[in-house]
């Protein structure tokens, strides 16, 4: 008998509940069967790095301004195609399993980038630097593959000769 009266009081509350919050906002005479009956479900296997690596698009403005004075420093006097790869390979590392997730974690990664140890990443970012930051976020498809860029003319590390070169962009190649 106790049973009997806790389910009742159950299904009581339960179709109580559809008074107090209405579900008229979702009208299933008003949905279009025609569009409903093409909708998919697509299965999707997440990677944890991805799922720990934060969206081009929500990257925190800390980490913009931060980006923006690495390719100001990186970048400077390179075409503004160059400058936006740059920032490119910084993402694409944010996204690759053999570097930190974090924006912020890339670009102070030892050794990585120059202007880390020579303190120009300090120096504030230009109006162009900037906006290619900003064209990287969108356009995040574009360099999708690079990893790496230098300097033939003056880079002094044999291993990053070693790498695949994709595409020259001014004085940089941009490497895999």
């Amino acid at each position: 008998m106790k049973n009997l009266f806790t389910f009742v009081v159950t299904i009581s509350l339960i179709m109580g509940s559809y008074n107090f919050f209405p579900a008229n906002h979702f009208d299933a005479e008003s949905v279009d069967q025609k569009a409903a009956e093409t909708l998919t479900y697509k299965k999707v296997e997440v990677n944890t790095k991805e799922a720990s690596s934060t969206d081009h698009r929500f990257i925190k403005a800390e980490e913009k301004k931060l980006l923006a004075r690495l390719v100001q420093a990186e970048a400077e006097g390179e075409p503004f195609e160059g400058k936006v790869a740059v920032a490119d390979v910084v993402l694409n590392r944010v996204e690759h399993e053999q570097f930190p997730d974090t924006v912020k974690g890339v670009i102070y990664q030892k050794n990585a980038f120059e202007p880390v140890q020579n303190g120009s990443i300090n120096e504030p970012a230009s109006n162009e630097a900037v906006q290619a930051v900003e064209t990287a976020l969108v356009d995040k498809e574009k360099n999708v593959e690079l990893l790496y860029f230098y300097n033939p003319e003056t880079a002094t590390s044999q291993w990053i000769f070693s790498r695949e070169v994709v595409k020259k962009i001014g004085n940089h190649a941009f490497a895999i």
